[in-house]
């Protein structure tokens, strides 16, 4: 079997494995080094629910071990890592979330030409290189095999986002909501990050580069990146990769909305280290993103060439994936898509009988969403098509 066929199995032939521990599951905090993991806390004058201690002294543990191997890895591989290079410039997946960012990358990820980040890479940023081969075969049970927000296919070596990544490395980013959601939205500047003093956008650079290296040294072929933050962040990317690639995709807005919103709440369930309730502020922040994250790309995509830029609906890609993908190698200069069409095909096999999630909006809200996205909504052409979504 091949790395990428290793790395990307698909469900029907994943072996479900029960959690050894089924009183310990893996939250994002667990990937953190102590120092990181304590500033945390001190930010949040740790305000945290009695219910939720347990959870806080297994990631305090973690963290410490975390920190442990980091410096391991750094002793053992820092001068090696540092003197790798990029085979190839990056193709960036953007597209705000639930806008099918996920399925595009599953599809792209199929090129034997192709690596990404996994999700343990993303997890421990800072130590996989060392532990990545002996620690993942005996922890991947304690994993869930699917994603509570979409029923996707889950598990160590399968794609995730790199901000994840940037979170565990010490990087401040929207994500750490999560945390604690009782407090409401974190860290917007991170967002499109033009905010931010010079010191910290270099601080920024130089962890996602590192990490990218780190990527390298273990698989230097194309790194492919999928994470909707990226989206408002094109201007930065540039500086850092000038030739990178970028895919961009877009969805009808009503679903994008409801679906966004689902993700935000079930993903602060899981992962808070506060009692539930108090999430008032979700469909605010949701609103607020997307003209945040698309002031931001409407202005970048200015300094990207026709053979950097590739952009599609999610709806042409579910119509007819094939054709769609032969026009990003064409545009993009990818190389020839007949030779990935026979990989391409049997992840569509194995995916055929998964069904997306069902939303419905309120009128009222349909209205907000309309009045708030409707720049999105004209540009990209949704404004005179019948939404996905049921009219409650």
């Amino acid at each position: 079997m091949s790395v990428l066929s290793e790395r990307t199995a698909q469900p029907r032939h994943e072996r479900v494995i029960k959690n050894p521990f089924p009183w310990y599951t893996p939250r994002f905090w667990h990937g953190m080094r102590l120092t990181t993991w304590l500033s945390h806390l001190f930010r949040n004058r740790f305000d945290i629910s009695l219910a939720k201690l347990p959870t806080v002294a297994s990631i305090t543990g973690v963290s410490l071990l975390n920190s442990t191997l980091a410096s391991i890895d750094r002793l053992a591989f820092s001068r090696q890592v540092s003197r790798v290079r990029l085979k190839a410039p990056p193709l960036f997946i953007l597209g705000h979330w639930r806008s099918g960012t996920t399925f595009l990358h599953e599809l792209l990820i199929r090129d034997p030409e192709h690596t990404f980040p996994s999700t343990y890479q993303c997890f421990v940023p800072h130590h996989f290189v060392f532990t990545e081969s002996w620690i993942t075969p005996w922890t991947k049970g304690l994993l869930p095999s699917r994603r509570p927000m979409d029923n996707m296919a889950a598990g160590w070596h399968r794609p995730q986002e790199d901000e994840f990544a940037l979170g565990n490395l010490g990087q401040p980013t929207p994500y750490l909501s999560m945390m604690f959601p009782k407090r409401g939205p974190v860290y917007p500047e991170y967002l499109d990050l033009r905010e931010l003093s010079p010191a910290e956008v270099n601080s920024w650079q130089d962890s996602l580069t590192g990490f990218f290296r780190r990527i390298a040294y273990r698989d230097n072929r194309r790194i492919v990146v999928k994470s909707p933050a990226h989206t408002a962040r094109v201007r930065t990317l540039l500086e850092m990769f000038p030739d990178a690639k970028f895919v961009h995709i877009v969805r009808d807005p009503y679903d994008v909305f409801a679906s966004t919103v689902n993700l935000w709440k079930s993903l602060n369930e899981v992962q808070r280290l506060q009692a539930t309730g108090d999430q008032d502020w979700i469909e605010d922040y949701v609103l607020d993103g997307l003209e945040q994250m698309y002031a931001a790309f409407e202005a970048d995509r200015q300094f990207l060439g026709n053979d950097q830029l590739f952009e599609l609906r999610y709806e042409d890609l579910v119509e007819d994936p094939f054709a769609q993908l032969n026009r990003i190698y064409a545009q993009l200069e990818l190389g020839d898509f007949s030779k990935v069409e026979p990989e391409v095909a049997g992840h569509l096999a194995d995916v055929k009988n998964y069904r997306t999630n069902h939303h419905s909006l309120a009128e009222e809200t349909r209205e907000r969403v309309r009045n708030r996205w409707s720049d999105y909504i004209e540009r990209y052409g949704y404004d005179t098509e019948i939404a996905q979504v049921d009219v409650k």
